[in-house]
């Protein structure tokens, strides 16, 4: 995440990630403030092991589209509404809006589930134990939608 204060929205990726036993790390990284670091941890990300990378930023929000500029690994850029944010489009925008050669995912204005749950279905391509624990997280949300319509 770009800042400390991405947090609260960033923390929903790894709960999500925590839920369906997938490793990750957490960090702040700025593109801007610390463009040196965001360099080295892009360029070494997949020596490190790591198999995607979601990067959340706000405002200008240019960390996930420069971190997929410098590695090759999927790359999913959570657009966070911040305090200097117009009303977090500038933030959707600037991740979405990406030019040819380098791509990055995109969920929703502070949807870092999502972003949680796209990358396990990323890791699950080629991990069956991650693919039958994001299935029965599936599953679970059938059943939640059938047990609350029962409610109605």
């Amino acid at each position: 995440m770009g800042s400390k204060s991405d947090l609260p929205v960033m923390q929903e990726a790894a709960d999500i990630l925590k839920e369906l036993n997938v490793e990750f790390e957490i960090n702040v990284v700025s593109a801007h403030r610390t463009p040196q670091l965001m360099y080295d941890y892009a360029t070494s990300a997949r020596e490190k092991g790591i198999n995607v990378i979601i990067a959340g930023a706000g405002g200008a929000a240019h960390l996930p589209g420069m971190t997929a500029s410098l590695t090759t690994l999927p790359v999913i850029g959570v657009p966070i509404k911040s305090s200097n944010s117009i009303d977090g489009w500038d933030s959707v925008l600037s991740i979405l809006q990406m030019p040819g050669g380098i791509p990055v995912a995109t969920v929703a204005l502070n949807g870092a589930k999502n972003a949680g749950i796209l990358a396990a279905s990323i890791i699950g391509a080629f991990d069956k134990d991650v693919a039958d624990r994001l299935a029965d997280y599936k599953k679970s949300l059938e059943h939640k939608v059938l047990e609350s319509a029962k409610t109605l």
